[in-house]
């Protein structure tokens, strides 16, 4: 591809929507980080990330005059609103067969990317331990870096999923949670010291 990918959403912005294709494949890894991050692991026995990626694209392109007529900081953010959305209904489709307590514990809270952020956090955390003896501890670490989480703010706990695990930069996790970039980052490191002491144990073999 001849054309850099701002050349691209340039392009778009002014209206040549046949380029969308294009401007999702090279965002297209970044948005996989969000949907493997926050899908549900009870619907992740149902359907895959590329699964919800095909449903993002066709949401995306269907509203894509959205994006061209808004006033969005940029297609990613744009495409990680649209992400959200379509997890949130992913995640109502499938969990509308589970049980009600099923509901309580893993449907998605409104507005938000796929629920419970802390959970979302802690699970991921521990997702690399696979052998016997680390899948035995393995419920215990995950409920104490929940009780961790806990003591932290929900933007707090934001930051820390934005930046680790969805891999955005400083400047958006900034813009995603209206704060300053400096105070993003001061948040980031904070948060991450008080779970030093967990993600030790996670780190020893």
């Amino acid at each position: 591809m001849n054309t850099s990918v701002g050349d691209i959403e340039q392009q778009l912005k002014q209206g040549d929507l046949s380029l969308f294709a294009d401007a999702f494949s090279y965002h297209r890894p970044r948005l996989w980080q969000i949907v493997h991050f926050r899908l549900s692991d009870q619907v992740r026995a149902r359907v895959d990330a590329d699964d919800v990626l095909q449903e993002v694209y066709l949401d995306a392109e269907k509203r894509l005059t959205h994006y061209v007529e808004g006033d969005f900081p940029s297609l990613f953010l744009w495409l990680r609103l649209v992400t959200g959305q379509t997890l949130s209904r992913v995640h109502r489709r499938h969990l509308a067969t589970e049980s009600r307590s099923a509901r309580r514990e893993s449907s998605p809270r409104e507005g938000t990317l796929g629920g419970d952020t802390s959970l979302c956090l802690s699970r991921r955390f521990v997702a690399h331990l696979t052998s016997p003896s680390q899948v035995a501890v393995k419920g215990e670490l995950i409920a104490e870096i929940q009780r961790a989480l806990q003591g932290m703010s929900e933007i707090d706990r934001e930051v820390v999923a934005l930046r680790h695990f969805e891999e955005l930069t400083n400047s958006e996790v900034a813009t995603e949670l209206g704060i300053t970039s400096k105070a993003a980052s001061i948040r980031y490191v904070r948060a991450l010291e008080r779970l030093r002491s967990v993600l030790e144990k996670i780190e020893t073999p």
